[in-house]
């Protein structure tokens, strides 16, 4: 039985229980056990934990995304960017008034309609405002022709979406994706560069075979082919982790965050990218490692940025399933990029690596344009000294993040995601050329985070069994 045991400023439970009346041990030592489920002194003294309501966080996310879109709707240079803030700005606005109702109708004791009530409206009138519509008044306004103007104020699609699109031409008449800049009759510029691996151009196929028309251009646009890519990925990560629980916060991060909202409308390859590679972890979650190791080497042949998170899915291959899924994976991965890169760097050595390496790396003929404010490349700004700080900082960061990578393996889904989060995040912060859109990675990666843990606390004998 339980006695109540009073202190001068305390009154808790101890559990006193004979052997006779429980058939086991009385519980000793200090305080209760934790098993007994009782409430111990160390439990009454812990603080406790501060959680926003949910709600309040929902307002906050809703309150920037609001701020965020109506600045990029009244300052942006971009044509594309300023229709994508005025629909954003009216979707994530009207998510604010509906979350901000709901949190006055609690305080008073109202009770609102179940529709809007709920959590996820907000989220589906983004999705609708700030992605579905300006994706599809974009693509219709790119058919007025305002491609490779040196317009930004008139472009309904982002560069990108040109040069992949054109990319996949190249290759279907020369065999190589890639301009030789060198030999060109006048002076290259940025337009002319294609800083992609030679899958990228699978992306462009489409419009290369089947465009023409206005109809057939308007439905071969490489970013419906983006968005279509990174859907399917998300879909399918989702059916191999056995569905679980999408969270709204998951959601918010992942889906409808501004950064990705904007990249979904006016250009798309880094989503398609992040796509393929989530899929590729998932696989290797699922015990797949040949599948992921196919998906691994695709995504390392369309963009070198995720060579880094790559490194960090091998070791969870190694630390998940072992030196044989390992082999397998790896083989499969080197293979595959071997046999997609080798013959277009055959065609054109010297412009593959103008391309591919020197360009994206700010060490190409043309200067490149990927200049955000972030802390490598304003130091690689100092000149040629700066340059080589930059470097060494972004070398010293990526021999930590490997040694924290090696010395404590991922073991989970959730455990590869953050180290791949923090990785990105430092990559991002400290390359010295780098792009403000490259944060769209590290952020939606979160979402994924939260994905796999809630699919990793359902199932926790399928993730931690060997």
């Amino acid at each position: 039985m339980t006695r109540l045991t009073c202190g001068p400023k305390l009154f808790f439970p101890v559990l006193r229980s004979s052997s006779r009346s429980a058939g086991k041990p009385a519980t000793t030592g200090r305080y209760a056990s934790v098993v007994t489920g009782e409430t111990t002194l160390d439990e009454t003294r812990r603080p406790a934990r501060f959680r926003p309501p949910p709600r309040t966080l929902d307002a906050a996310f809703f309150l920037f995304a609001f701020g965020y879109a109506l600045i990029t709707a009244l300052t942006n240079e971009f044509y594309g960017f300023r229709v994508w803030g005025n629909f954003a700005a009216a979707g994530y606005g009207l998510g604010l008034v509906l979350t901000i109702a709901e949190l006055v109708a609690a305080r008073r004791g109202l009770v609102l309609p179940r529709l809007l009530a709920s959590r996820w409206t907000p989220i589906a009138l983004a999705a609708v405002l700030a992605m579905l519509v300006p994706l599809a008044v974009l693509v219709v306004r790119r058919l007025t022709g305002v491609d490779w103007l040196i317009t930004p104020w008139s472009w309904a699609a982002q560069p990108e979406v040109w040069v992949i699109e054109r990319s996949a031409s190249l290759l279907l008449d020369h065999g190589t994706p890639y301009v030789d800049v060198l030999s060109l009759d006048r002076p290259p510029e940025v337009n002319d560069y294609t800083p992609y691996g030679p899958v990228m151009t699978v992306f462009g196929l489409p419009r290369a075979l089947f465009g023409g028309t206005p109809v057939t251009d308007a439905l071969t646009d490489a970013r419906l082919m983006f968005a279509l890519c990174v859907c399917l990925c998300l879909w399918g990560t989702w059916r191999l982790l056995g569905r679980p629980r999408i969270t709204v916060a998951a959601a918010q991060l992942t889906a409808v965050f501004p950064l990705t909202a904007l990249i979904w409308s006016t250009s798309g390859p880094d989503l398609a990218i992040f796509g393929l590679f989530v899929l590729a972890l998932a696989l290797a979650a699922a015990r797949r490692p040949v599948l992921a190791g196919v998906l691994a080497g695709a995504v390392v042949s369309a963009k070198l940025i995720v060579a880094s998170a790559v490194v960090v899915l091998a070791v969870f291959v190694f630390a998940r399933l072992g030196s044989r899924a390992f082999g397998r994976f790896a083989a499969t991965a080197i293979g595959l990029c071997v046999v997609l890169n080798l013959p277009v760097f055959l065609a054109d050595p010297g412009a593959f690596v103008e391309h591919v390496i020197r360009f994206p790396t700010g060490s190409g003929v043309v200067v490149s344009p990927a200049g955000s404010p972030f802390p490598g490349y304003l130091i690689a700004g100092l000149g040629t000294a700066g340059k080589i700080a930059a470097f060494a900082l972004l070398g010293m960061a990526a021999l930590a993040i490997g040694a924290w990578v090696l010395l404590r393996p991922p073991a989970t889904g959730s455990d590869a995601v953050l180290r791949i989060v923090v990785g990105l995040c430092a990559q991002t912060m400290l390359a010295p050329a780098t792009r403000f859109g490259y944060l769209v990675y590290p952020i939606a990666l979160l979402g994924v985070l939260l994905v796999f843990r809630e699919h990793e606390r359902a199932k926790p004998s399928a993730v931690t069994s060997s």
